[in-house]
């Protein structure tokens, strides 16, 4: 699992380190996810790891036992469908908005981009997640909706790539996708903001559906 970052409170990031190891395949079916193992393995108490599965279950990814942590359910298609569906339609508005409000971190995120794009091939999975993150979350800050916000870190699962030979494929793809969408925001075009973001998340829902077999 990923260590844990400052972008956003505890309990939504160990919530969305879970979820993208579950959506990864790190985790399968019928695994169990021991409370004190993962407070252990992220260095943390386990109350927001309890919060944590408490959230997950209600999205119906594990199943709390009695004394016994949580089982890994199956993932099914409806469920990643419904995931990026959501994701998309949220995600695309609050590109739309901030290149309606304006970003002012965004000429400072897209020369870390094209820095990155240059260097793609030795970039460690930390930085290109760390990077991916501040994007993302860039963008939610200034849509100023604090709701859409809340709702989106509720979404968040990290990049949408399994454990395979394509990462390097889509850490291009992303970090392309992520410059067009800043662009058009930095210009306050939000109608390209808004279809890029889209054809963007689609791209990694089109990714998560290989990974578990659906395509």
């Amino acid at each position: 699992m990923d260590p844990l970052k400052k972008a956003m409170p505890a309990r939504v990031q160990i919530t969305a380190i879970l979820r993208k190891a579950l959506l990864s395949g790190e985790y399968k079916s019928g695994d169990v996810l021991s409370l004190t193992g993962v407070a252990e393995q992220l260095g943390i108490s386990r109350t927001p790891v309890r919060e944590a599965f408490q959230t997950l279950e209600a999205e119906g990814l594990i199943e709390l036992q009695m004394n016994r942590g949580a089982i890994v359910k199956p993932i099914g298609e409806k469920f990643i469908t419904d995931h990026y569906e959501m994701r998309a339609l949220l995600e695309s508005e609050a590109a739309a908005r901030a290149a309606i409000r304006g970003l002012p971190e965004c000429e400072a995120l897209l020369q870390r981009l094209k820095s990155l794009l240059e260097r793609i091939s030795a970039v460690s999975a930390e930085e290109y997640e760390a990077l991916n993150l501040a994007v993302h979350t860039a963008i939610w800050t200034a849509a100023d909706n604090e709701r859409l916000q809340k709702f989106l870190e509720s979404l968040w699962n990290g990049p949408s790539v399994g454990f395979t030979a394509a990462k390097l494929t889509h850490y291009i793809q992303s970090t392309q996708e992520h410059i067009a969408i800043l662009q058009a925001i930095e210009v306050g075009d939000g109608e390209t903001a808004r279809k890029v973001m889209t054809q963007h998340i689609d791209r990694s829902f089109d990714n998560i559906l290989k990974v578990f077999g659906y395509k």
